[in-house]
């Protein structure tokens, strides 16, 4: 009977021991994440724009489609906190909603290009040999287009859209991600648990999925965060040359877009939006550069 408790109590004591370490691993990480004032800044505005994008229709005082034309083109006021367009539109309102379509794009973009980069990335770094060379050659071909030309291509043939402009900034964001899942899956398969869970008669999909994706999560998680600033940044420009969001969706770029036939008669129509951009995109930088740092070992402490 004594025999039989024993494994039952170091199966126990294991994982609690593994629990107890992930719990100091967390601790850690939060440690390092919030002593990074500029990381916890840029986290603070990522927060921000989120509450925006969920709350707009609670905060937004006007419907971003009302068409009012006798008060267009009227100057910042308290009616009025960022002025109205060329057509009487309400500015802050429209900002408002936009923080809704340029962060679905944004995410959208980069959970597309991580989907499909990680998959890629795994697949050549486990495997190697011919899967990898083929793998690697395509990658290679896509690194060769500048990602803003590749965009463009991609929206030529698709046409213009919001849904392709996520589409195109997603393919141009898949290189980078599998090149870090490649280079990182090809170190982790060297270890010797993975050794190990293989002569336990473990499956590559369980081995690649349940044993090294777990380990090779910390870069990719920073690489989507610093893409992210990428990616709606890439969809406002896109928007801006017409190729994105369509009149008269209230999106970042197409505001600009508009916004500069009147930037001497009306600059705020340019400015606000430009300035909401700008601010966004800090944010996603200063906050994926924190953690980088927090989720990097050797950073010291």
């Amino acid at each position: 009977m004594e025999a039989q408790l024993k494994p039952q109590q170091d199966s126990i004591s294991f994982n609690e021991i593994r629990r107890q370490q992930r719990i100091e691993r967390m601790k850690t990480f939060i440690e390092k994440l919030v002593r990074n004032k500029a990381a916890l800044v840029g986290g603070l505005i990522v927060l921000f724009y989120l509450m925006i994008a969920l709350f707009a229709p609670l905060l937004a005082p006007y419907s971003p489609f009302a068409i009012d034309l006798p008060n267009k083109l009227q100057a910042p006021s308290f009616e009025h906190w960022m002025g109205t367009d060329d057509k009487g539109r309400d500015i802050l309102s429209r900002i408002l909603y936009g923080a809704r379509l340029s962060m679905s794009v944004g995410v959208a973009a980069v959970a597309f290009g991580a989907f499909f980069g990680i998959i890629m990335g795994m697949a050549a770094g486990y495997y190697g040999g011919l899967i990898d060379s083929i793998l690697s050659r395509v990658l290679d071909v896509m690194l060769a287009f500048p990602g803003i030309l590749l965009a463009l291509a991609i929206i030529s043939a698709l046409g213009p859209s919001l849904f392709n402009v996520t589409v195109a900034v997603g393919v141009f964001s898949v290189p980078l991600f599998a090149r870090i899942a490649r280079g990182s899956t090809m170190e982790v398969r060297k270890l010797e648990y993975v050794d190990a869970i293989r002569s336990l008669g473990a499956h590559d999909g369980t081995i690649i999925f349940r044993h090294i994706l777990p380990n090779i999560l910390s870069p990719l998680i920073v690489q989507g965060t610093l893409r992210l600033a990428t990616a709606i940044l890439s969809a406002a420009g896109l928007s801006f040359l017409g190729l994105g969001a369509q009149p008269p969706s209230p999106e970042w770029g197409a505001m600009l877009s508009n916004g500069r036939d009147f930037i001497f008669s009306a600059p705020y129509m340019a400015i606000f939006p430009g300035l909401t951009i700008a601010l966004l995109v800090m944010g996603c930088n200063l906050f994926g550069d924190g953690l980088r740092d927090a989720l990097d070992p050797r950073m010291k402490s």
